[in-house]
């Protein structure tokens, strides 16, 4: 019988699979055991800091500084307009 090594798998069948990976894990010699005790560990807190990470708090962005920087500044109101005429002034006529 193999002994238990706590794994536990989120799908269907999980239960079986598991037994199945804890008997190869117990076929293996002492040293692999320690290997793949390693990995789990390794990937444990691997995905434990992406789970963490993930449930940060984004920041507003209405709430940064930059936002509404332009919003007094008439010419801005027609964007696309603005940026036309920008390039024209900076790089001239458009060669047709």
């Amino acid at each position: 019988m193999a002994k238990n090594t706590g794994l536990r798998l989120h799908n269907k069948g999980g239960a079986v699979e598991a037994e199945k990976i804890s008997r190869e894990i117990s076929n293996l010699p002492p040293e692999a055991q320690r290997q793949v005790k390693d990995f789990i560990a390794f990937l444990s807190v691997r995905y434990k800091k992406k789970s963490e990470k993930s449930l940060k708090k984004i920041p507003s962005l209405s709430k940064e500084s930059f936002v509404g920087i332009w919003k007094d500044r008439e010419d801005m109101e027609d964007s696309d307009n603005w940026l036309r005429n920008k390039r024209k002034t900076e790089w001239g006529e458009p060669i047709v």
